[in-house]
Formats: C-alpha cells, structure tokens, sequence
C-alpha cells in the first residue's frame, strides 16, 4: 500500500527546482500546502505562492526567491514528522533551527504556525518540516 505524502512531495520539488535555478514550480494543492507556502513567503524564504484552479483539486504555483548573486534564499528543507512516523512537541522542548537561523513549521490545534509562533502561544502540536 502506496502512501502520498503530499508535504514530502512539495518540500522535494521545491528543493529541486530551487538547485535548478528555477524561478517557479507547480505543485498539487491542499490546505496544509497553502499554510506551508503561507509561513515560507511570511518568513522571506519564498518569493510568494498562488493558488491555481484546475477543475480537479487546484495547484500551488510556488515563486522561487534568490539572492543578487543569484544563490537561492531557501538554503533547505527537511521533512520531520512523517505519516508513518509522527513527531510531537510540547512548546518547551520546539527546537531552534541552526541555532535560530531557520523555522520550523508545527501543526497545532490552533492551525499551522511557526515554531516561535507555537512557543509564544504555549502550544506544542506535530512538527512538519524544518525551513532554513
């Protein structure tokens, strides 16, 4: 049995397109995908995001963003909790990402949040991915 993983799926287009030098990548969309992307424009990582519809389930046109030396701002991303193996925190033990360079994107019964957003509310919730 086959199991999609859609946030994988975006985090390794994303990574992929970014060492390509792309300046933007399609990516099927959901909910989660759409917070995702919303946290990554917000923290600066991503240029910016648009939903596109496609009379199925719509897709996420992502806006790849680089720097004057044409070096990709999004240095990396890593898939933490996955479906097969959940990863929850409590809101003292969220860890900094590189000693506070990156962000790590949390699933918290108050919605999708950064790991800062997450320790500032006192919530704890699954941690998704890391961003840096």
């Amino acid at each position: 049995m086959s199991v999609t993983d859609l946030t994988a799926d975006m985090l390794t287009m994303i990574r992929n397109a970014s060492s390509a030098k792309k300046d933007s990548v399609m990516i099927k969309s959901s909910n989660v995908l759409l917070a995702i992307s919303d946290i990554l424009k917000k923290e600066g990582f991503i240029e910016n995001y648009q939903k596109v519809e496609d009379n199925k389930q719509g897709i996420i046109k992502v806006f790849l963003k680089y720097t004057k030396k044409n070096t990709a701002v999004l240095k990396g991303l890593k898939r933490i909790s996955t479906p097969r193996l959940r990863n929850y925190t409590g809101y003292k033990d969220i860890k900094k990402v590189i000693g506070g360079v990156g962000i790590s994107i949390i699933s918290t019964s108050s919605g999708i949040m950064t790991g800062y957003e997450a320790r500032s509310k006192n919530i704890g919730g699954e941690v998704i991915c890391y961003a840096w």
